[in-house]
């Protein structure tokens, strides 16, 4: 199990632009999301669709927030971690 852990970390490091792709829509989903709430708190009167649909932004943007770190970690973290192990390997 972990071996097949730290073969899932190492192919999603090795693989920076598909990274920088899930970072991005991470963002466009988080702005998305912050846009229906912000659309929800200042142009609609209060009622229950206000809150409906301030509860769908906020759904929104935590996944935008979510998919925005898998993609940052994978780009740094995982990259950096690579590298270290690739080094201890080579000893």
């Amino acid at each position: 199990m972990n071996n097949k852990l730290r073969n899932w970390l190492y192919r999603r490091a090795d693989n920076p632009r598909q990274n920088l792709a899930i970072l991005g829509v991470g963002f466009v989903v988080f702005f998305v999301g912050l846009l229906i709430l912000g659309t929800a708190e200042f142009a609609l009167q209060s009622s229950i669709v206000q809150e409906i649909l301030g509860l769908v932004g906020l759904i929104i943007l935590s996944a935008g927030i979510i998919l925005a770190a898998i993609g940052y970690l994978s780009l740094s973290v995982l990259r950096i971690i690579r590298f270290i192990s690739d080094d201890n390997h080579d000893k």
